[in-house]
């Protein structure tokens, strides 16, 4: 599909941004000149005035750097190959590389005066660096001097490059397969049309084959892809070493404050608490009538469901859903699905799966590859979750808190799943489309914290193996895989040899590592939050957990997560906590044996 095609309420607009390059180039000069301007702070930060000026300009600074990341980014995820936005994107990275250079000295200086400035910063015109300030002197065993600052400085372009490569080879330089299905027609392996096929089409056969035809793609590159992952790896693992930290996990934790218990916990306990997602798909073999029951029959409907939800129509279902957050949420999320922020539709060279990117001082940007299945409604839900929680975050913070962590961020669009879901099986008066939402509540507890804590478990044994200096191949990583499908799905799931290489498809894995524990932890949060502001009987309580979890949102980055969801009534240390959506699973899946079992009569 060609973007002309798309009318423009379905697309970007990216001129919100900047109207051309040529503007982009001009605020790329400006940000220069002040990059020039904060290397002549250097030796300064003894003085609390030039403290102070300094940390304005460096806010200045990295507000325009977020437009002129975003603006060649987004770019390039529309049409991969894009040449200008990719040679655009190389000009901002080389920037941010040279800055982070040229400003190698900040964190040490500042640890150096640190004892002045933990005065200046109880004052109010500090009260905006206050937290980031704080949180540096906390981490101050991890701050290298300014030598090694710089020295490591150098190689921050070298360590972007093998998620370009993989982005290349696993987007751009791919021909997707085309492959004729047991009706005759003709469809490309892409990443979307593989999740509609094993979502929609009853035929088993067609399932197998664009299972196989899409993930040949990553076998046929899997030596490579292993190469790009084992070197993030030795990044990864040569990072913890060099800034003084006692392990890899512990150099993803803590800057947020996040205990390594926590992690552990999450994967150790999810592990043991399979028992729930083995009955299911022993239930789902049998409902369906397979004689063997391999992974890409996963996703299927237990009954025959494959109504289409045109893209308007999930708009309006998705807006009445979240009516229970209030007048407010609602006029937010009615801007937000507004002309120009959302890219719907999948277009050839456009990045697969969904997101939502805030632009600071504009709006967010959702990428979505929309193609009419009840998944895509809660995609949409999702994203959108994501987008309210940044516009209350920059509506209520100022520039430095305004980021929330990633540990908090899937909370809010897990939360707004779960609305969808009551609202959508409330409306219906279908049996089977009752059935069909059961199971995308299954669904969400199989795939957003079982699916997610075996990934996560994965990316703990790959960079333990970095770690301890054990060969990386594509054939252990695809060992560690298999070993852990057999222990979350036991011999429910037949072996297929193919789905061993799944971890070379997992962009998370390439761009984001230690991204994916934290849909498990937000699932398990947003459960909580859900029940004490949903579907708790007291109307006070509700009220006052709605309160809270509004401030949840609006607090961007200006606590601790643990803290943050604390306040808003989850405590994560709890092993209970992660307990809990295993015994939510099998109560669910009592209900389902109920309604499959009402329309066989």
């Amino acid at each position: 599909m060609e973007r002309k095609d798309i009318p423009k309420e379905y697309k970007w607009n990216l001129g919100d941004i900047y109207e051309n390059y040529e503007k982009w180039n001009e605020d790329l000069a400006k940000m220069e000149k002040i990059q020039e301007e904060l290397v002549e702070y250097k030796g300064k930060f003894d003085n609390e005035d030039k403290l102070l000026e300094f940390l304005k300009k460096q806010e200045e600074s990295e507000k325009i750097a977020y437009k002129l990341y975003r603006y060649p980014q987004l770019a390039t995820d529309l049409d991969s190959s894009d040449k200008k936005a990719t040679e655009n994107m190389q000009k901002i990275q080389f920037l941010f590389a040279k800055m982070g250079t040229e400003l190698s000295w900040v964190n040490p200086e500042l640890i150096e005066n640190r004892e002045n400035i933990e005065k200046w910063i109880q004052k109010k015109e500090f009260s905006d660096y206050k937290f980031g300030l704080e949180n540096l002197f906390r981490l101050q065993s991890h701050v290298l001097d300014e030598d090694k600052s710089k020295l490591l400085s150098y190689y921050s372009s070298y360590f972007s490059a093998p998620r370009s490569i993989y982005s290349e080879i696993t987007v751009t330089d791919v021909e997707w397969p085309l492959v004729t299905l047991n009706n005759g027609e003709e469809i490309q392996a892409t990443a979307a049309n593989y999740s509609k096929v094993v979502s929609t089409n009853r035929n088993q056969e067609d399932r197998k084959l664009i299972f196989e035809n899409y993930y040949g793609i990553f076998e046929k590159r899997k030596n490579t892809i292993a190469a790009i992952y084992n070197s993030i790896l030795q990044k990864n693992v040569a990072n913890s070493k060099a800034y003084n930290y006692k392990s890899f996990l512990a150099s993803a934790l803590e800057d947020n404050n996040i205990p390594e218990d926590i992690y552990l916990n999450l994967i150790n306990t999810a592990k043991e608490n399979t028992a729930p997602l083995k009955r299911y798909i022993k239930l789902r073999k049998e409902i369906l009538g397979l004689s063997e029951y391999h992974n890409y029959d996963g996703s299927i409907n237990l009954v025959k469901f494959d109504k289409e939800y045109e893209y308007d129509d999930a708009k309006k279902i998705v807006l009445n859903s979240i009516v229970p957050l209030g007048k407010d949420y609602t006029k937010k999320m009615e801007k937000a699905i507004s002309q120009g922020w959302l890219d719907v539709f999948e277009t050839q060279g456009k990045r697969s799966g969904a997101y939502s990117a805030g632009v600071y001082g504009v709006h967010p940007y959702m990428l979505l590859n929309y193609n009419k299945t009840l998944d895509s409604v809660f995609t949409l839900a999702h994203e959108l979750g994501h987008t309210l929680h940044t516009l209350y975050s920059q509506e209520n913070q100022p520039f430095s808190t305004s980021d929330y962590t990633i540990f908090v961020a899937e909370v809010a669009s897990t939360f707004n799943e779960r609305l969808l879901l009551d609202y959508m099986l409330e409306k219906t008066q279908d049996p089977t489309e009752k059935i069909a939402l059961l199971e995308q509540e299954i669904r969400n507890i199989t795939g957003t914290f079982y699916f997610q804590a075996l990934l996560a478990d994965y990316e703990y044994q790959a960079h333990k193996l970095a770690e301890t200096g054990q060969p990386i191949t594509a054939d252990v990583l695809s060992k560690i895989t298999e070993d852990l499908f057999k222990a979350y799905y036991g011999d429910e799931i037949e072996r297929d040899e193919l789905l061993s290489i799944f971890w070379a498809r997992v962009p998370h894995f390439f761009n984001s590592p230690f991204y994916v524990y934290q849909y498990a932890t937000c699932f398990a949060s947003s459960a909580i939050l859900y029940d004490k502001m949903i579907k708790n009987e007291d109307e006070n309580t509700r009220i006052e957990a709605l309160k809270k979890y509004i401030e949840l949102l609006s607090s961007g980055g200006n606590d601790f997560p643990m803290n943050q969801l604390k306040k808003a009534g989850v405590d994560l240390s709890k092993k209970s906590t992660i307990e809990a959506v295993s015994k939510q699973l099998d109560s669910l899946l009592n209900k389902l044996e109920a309604e499959i079992k009402k329309l066989r009569n």
